[in-house]
């Protein structure tokens, strides 16, 4: 019998792997999900949030340490926290008290969700190891609306980052060519504006989904207004 070419064996027996690969990503998946902690209005959130798609899309992974930026009521932090068991770490980073956080956290404690207070401009824990994910979801346009420097926020979390490290940006789309004009009064921004300012830190643009899109939506409205679901880019850029 005439045995094969290494090359030709290792992807053979890599090809031959990946439905296992795939199948224990999914159920790690599902685990975090259906954790016991998470609340109920979490659950209610995931049909348009899509959990198990964005934990794929930002690729998170036992031992990642993160930070989630503009962390909000804790959605996003503790969904990743509980993804990156075990041996990770989520800093959830606000900018002001959050109650409905506190909340979540006193409810349920957990070692590797840390919450801490620091602006945007500058917002990476002290006390943080070399990142491998920073997030930042639905909450970009409120970012650029602030009297700071969003440059800044991007080029910290560049020196932040290891090398081959993402940052994952998601947010409520406003119509091509808007730029920054509806950031205030419909809470929407224009893609291209987070893609020229992530690209201009030295990020490079690795991944688009359309998870989360909703081509019927005219963009002409706050989300909360809507009978239906809003359109929303999802954008995945990497270190180099």
């Amino acid at each position: 019998m005439k045995s094969l070419p290494l090359a030709s064996l290792l992807l053979m027996l890599w090809t031959q792997s990946m439905p296992f690969a795939q199948a224990q990503t999914t159920d790690a998946h599902a685990q975090t999900i259906n954790h016991p902690i998470r609340l109920a209005a979490d659950l209610k959130a995931d049909e348009s949030r899509k959990p198990a798609q964005f934990l794929s899309f930002a690729k998170v992974k036992p031992g990642d340490q993160v930070l989630d930026l503009a962390s909000g009521g804790g959605y996003t932090s503790q969904l990743i926290a509980l993804a990156v068991q075990p041996g990770g770490k989520v800093w959830a980073q606000i900018d002001k008290p959050s109650a409905a956080l506190a909340s979540r956290l006193s409810q349920n404690p957990q070692p590797y969700l840390q919450s801490f207070i620091k602006g945007f401009e500058n917002p990476i824990p002290e006390n943080a190891l070399p990142l491998d994910l920073v997030t930042i979801v639905l909450s970009y346009h409120d970012v650029a609306f602030l009297p700071l420097d969003r440059h800044l926020m991007n080029q910290s979390v560049f020196k932040a980052l290891k090398s081959g490290g993402h940052y994952v940006v998601i947010d409520h789309a406003a119509k091509n060519g808007t730029a920054l004009r509806d950031i205030k009064t419909i809470h929407r921004i224009d893609q291209s504006v987070v893609i020229q300012d992530i690209l201009a830190a030295g990020f490079l643009l690795e991944a688009e989904s359309g998870e989360w899109r909703n081509p019927n939506d005219p963009r002409e409205e706050m989300f909360s207004k809507m009978s239906q679901r809003d359109d929303r880019f999802a954008l995945r850029f990497v270190k180099p």
